[in-house]
């Protein structure tokens, strides 16, 4: 077997499973889950209705990169969603099975085991899938914290030069999971600038972006980012999405790649052996998807109502300020986080997961401690129910 295997750390929700398994919840209340980021709204009828009329398509073989039809609406997208001049569809974007599986992948694409200590930069709190991509390429993680203090977004100027003369890759997220922060011009001016100097890679996660409550304020992205700074051609920088939390279609893993050509170039043909090409019948409900910005202002409308509702009834008994975008509430708790989500979980039914299943202990310190993640991905009337169960529980600890 391949000895990295070894190296890999359970999955968060197993973790928590193995939290909860002696514990009998609460018989008398139904069970209400914020702790899977899954989304719970309706697939749009304009998805539906393309994939079920697609279906001839799924007696062909589908092409690694994606239909032409595909990588013109997703390039189309982009320019629409950040006011930029369209990627070239043919050589800047590819189409990829989820947001997961593309960034698993570039990892293994991008990193050179070969040189000595090879390090990718995440950050801390993180998505697992950063982690495990790192291992299994043959890397090994660096964790950069992300707490209160610098807006919950890493300090790429903390970093010291002998970690960045190892690194290959920097996973970012933003909006970011779990803390919902989002990067501004300026750090991603010092993320830029060295990545000039020492040659590294940048993935930018950004599947959480369409989730965000001003309307006239969308978070800013990557390639926007680098055309602002004048970054033609999005040197040594890929960003990542999905349809998963945009359009409400986790089931459908349709996501894409986009930004520096020659990175795509490679990247399309490690997917040649990869095998992981999107069903013809996604594909065309995918057009469909991108295509279509009305449900997904709705799907924000359903989101903002949530938080305008939840937030305040958790106002003066839980620190859970609202996200600048995504679906989560990252709330620090009044004793150890798993030791609240046992309790709650036990009396209250209410599913949430514990910080440090989150994050790492880097630099001396686990900033996913004392903290929780709510996704309130259920709809209304079970968030606020379980908002009143959660303030009912704290105020009886």
């Amino acid at each position: 077997m391949n000895p990295r295997l070894a190296r890999l750390q359970p999955y968060p929700f197993a973790r928590q499973r193995e939290l909860f398994a002696r514990i009998e919840p609460n018989p008398r209340l139904r069970p209400i889950s914020l702790g899977i980021g899954e989304p719970k709204h309706p697939t749009p009828a304009i998805v539906r209705d393309a994939l079920a009329a697609s279906l001839d398509g799924l007696a062909s073989y589908p092409a690694n990169a994606g239909s032409d039809a595909l990588r013109q609406a997703i390039a189309a997208w982009i320019a629409r969603r950040y006011g930029i001049p369209q990627p070239d569809p043919a050589t800047q974007v590819l189409a990829a099975s989820g947001s997961r599986e593309a960034l698993f992948a570039f990892a293994q694409l991008v990193v050179d085991a070969t040189r000595p200590d090879p390090l990718v930069v995440c950050p801390n709190p993180f998505y697992q899938i950063y982690e495990g991509a790192t291992f299994l390429a043959g890397a090994t993680p660096y964790f950069v914290n992300a707490v209160a203090g610098n807006r919950f977004v890493p300090d790429w100027e903390r970093i010291p030069d002998e970690v960045w003369r190892r690194a290959q890759l920097v996973y970012v997220c933003t909006p970011a999971n779990p803390t919902g922060a989002v990067m501004d011009i300026a750090q991603w001016e010092t993320l830029f600038r060295l990545s000039d100097r020492h040659g590294f890679v940048i993935a930018s996660d950004e599947c959480y972006s369409e989730i965000y409550f001003d309307e006239a304020a969308p978070p800013l992205g990557s390639l926007q980012a680098a055309r602002a700074l004048g970054r033609e051609g999005y040197p040594r920088l890929v960003m990542f999405s999905s349809l998963s939390k945009r359009s409400s279609v986790p089931g459908m893993r349709s996501g894409f790649v986009a930004g520096d050509a020659a990175l795509l170039q490679d990247f399309l043909l490690y997917r040649t052996y990869h095998g992981s090409a999107m069903s013809p019948a996604v594909q065309a409900a995918s057009v469909a998807a991108w295509g279509d910005e009305a449900h997904v202002r709705d799907n924000r409308r359903l989101y903002r109502e949530k938080f305008d509702r939840v937030a305040p009834m958790l106002e003066g008994v839980l620190q859970a300020p609202r996200p600048e975008a995504g679906f989560f509430l990252w709330a620090r708790t009044p004793i150890a986080d798993a030791d609240f989500a046992r309790g709650l979980y036990r009396d209250y039914n209410v599913n949430v997961l514990p910080g440090r299943f989150l994050a790492r202990e880097a630099h001396g310190v686990n900033p996913g401690l004392d903290h929780v993640r709510m996704a309130l991905v259920p709809p209304l009337e079970e968030c606020l129910e379980a908002a009143a169960r959660i303030r009912d529980y704290v105020r009886a600890l």
